[in-house]
């Protein structure tokens, strides 16, 4: 830098080139400041400041409501799906399960305990596989003519055992036989030569148990009535008769898993229903627009602030030769603009699985309810930056930010408490804990079993249907009684 000296009276020099490069500096300043000023201004500011239309603002407003309105529309549909499978679940139970209660005992959905009931129940799911299609309510049918029913049985190797003089002999390695029945061997009349098969010759002391597996197709005619297309289901059952503990009593275990597949070959004769398609995935598309427009709006306000934080680090270097720390770097980077990106990427993406799960293209139910269900609770979450604006709220949020880690250490070190209390509980009270529970589920205590062996007691002369006993019913004589129920 060329450098003049300028002598004055007071024989002082002056270095006019140091004279320029620090009002530069001074002008570089003004003018970060300035810039800096109006990136932390909220929206209304930066409107007053210099008119900048904040459509940002405008377009998350209108995105919560679109979003919102989607998830309610796919939520409907879902539940349909939802409750086609739970209610196929029960009535595979009820076709099934012999003596099937129509409540669950605890994990297993009911239980045998004589040698011929686990026969009967045997041949009785074998039965009434082979008259599915006479007794079945539901649009259920075989997977294809070559399925069938497919029973194995787990059984410890040859083995002798005497229980009155505690003699046992036996193999602990297990072997398994299987056997598959068509509908149509179930039909004919050979039928009866392979249900009288040694196969089903159980020696229970070595059976450890019996599995029994079938796949039935179904389709769910249901969404017609809410004016989509419907589905067709795959049923994949099993039904598990478990002699593991030898005690005498054997689990029955249900389990259905379900596939949801494309239908193939339909023909639907409504157009109602291919209007209410197009007018859903329209309104889809319009979301994936606002999106990628909130996108691209956030997307470009983050690298602005990157471009911004480069600035303000040179000029910090350059005047006070310090490197900014960390924290101050971060102050730049908006966490609700990341959010607000995330966001939008899981819409995008959740919209279009949408899109081609309404034109059955797709059945990937949960895959699309996580991507839609978390990006809308991001979108809600991110209204709480534009609350901060206020004065009321934003006291609110510093003090929720300020205690966060506080709260956090806090429920780790109550959790750490809880565990241990939780598993010294379980190895010391818990093999010796019996509980009994109701057919509803829950447990019985003893103000149960007493409710119920004085149930026919009458307090007073009328009877109430309040679900609690009254004290101005009570008998004077029942002075030391009090009932909550």
């Amino acid at each position: 830098m060329e450098i003049s000296l300028k002598y004055l009276p007071g024989g002082r020099a002056v270095a006019s080139g140091n004279v320029m490069a620090q009002s530069d500096l001074d002008l570089k300043e003004a003018v970060l400041k300035e810039d800096l000023k109006f990136y932390f201004m909220n929206p209304c500011e930066k409107y007053r400041a210099r008119h900048q239309i904040p459509w940002k603002l405008a377009l998350q407003i209108l995105k919560i409501l679109m979003v919102t309105t989607q998830l309610i529309f796919f939520g409907l549909s879902n539940q349909l799906v939802v409750s086609f499978k739970e209610e196929n679940t029960i009535a595979f139970k009820h076709l099934f399960l012999k003596g099937y209660s129509g409540v669950d005992e605890d994990d297993y959905s009911c239980s045998i305990y004589t040698q011929q009931d686990a026969y009967d129940s045997i041949f009785y799911v074998i039965d009434q596989y082979r008259q599915l299609k006479n007794l079945s309510l539901g649009t259920l049918g075989y997977e294809h003519e070559g399925s069938g029913l497919k029973i194995c049985k787990q059984q410890y190797k040859k083995g002798t055992m005497l229980t009155s003089n505690d003699t046992l002999n036996i193999d602990v390695s297990t072997e398994t036989e299987c056997i598959f029945l068509k509908p149509q061997e179930l039909a004919g009349k050979n039928a009866e030569l392979k249900l009288n098969s040694s196969f089903f010759n159980l020696e229970f002391y070595r059976l450890i148990q019996v599995e029994i597996s079938f796949k039935l197709k179904g389709i769910a005619l249901q969404t017609i009535h809410a004016r989509e297309l419907p589905d067709c289901y795959a049923f994949q059952n099993t039904i598990t008769f478990n002699n593991r503990a030898h005690s005498g009593k054997i689990k029955i275990y249900f389990d259905s898993d379900t596939d949801i597949q494309e239908c193939k070959d339909w023909h639907i004769f409504s157009s109602v229903l291919q209007k209410n398609t197009q007018y859903i995935l329209v309104f889809d598309g319009f979301v994936i627009l606002s999106c990628f427009a909130s996108l691209i709006l956030c997307t470009r306000s983050i690298v602005l602030a990157l471009r911004l934080q480069k600035r303000f680090v040179n000029f910090f270097l350059e005047k006070y030769k310090r490197h900014v720390c960390h924290a101050d770097r971060l102050e730049f980077i908006n966490g609700w603009y990341v959010l607000v990106i995330i966001s939008d990427v899981m819409t995008i993406i959740g919209s279009i699985l949408k899109m081609e799960i309404k034109a059955k293209n797709l059945t990937s139910y949960d895959v699309c309810s996580i991507l839609l269900g978390t990006s809308t609770l991001f979108v809600w979450v991110g209204v709480i930056r534009y609350l901060g604006y206020f004065q009321t709220y934003n006291v609110l949020i510093l003090t929720m930010q300020a205690s966060l880690p506080k709260v956090l250490r806090f429920c780790c070190c109550a959790g750490m408490i809880y565990l241990g209390y939780t598993f010294c509980g379980w190895i010391v009270l818990g093999p010796y804990h019996e509980k009994k529970y109701q057919q509803s589920g829950f447990p019985v205590t003893d103000l149960h079993e007493f409710l119920k062996d004085h149930g026919s007691v009458r307090y007073g002369k009328e009877q109430t249907s309040m679900p609690f006993i009254c004290c101005c019913r009570r008998q004077q004589s029942d002075d030391n009684l009090i009932l909550i129920n």
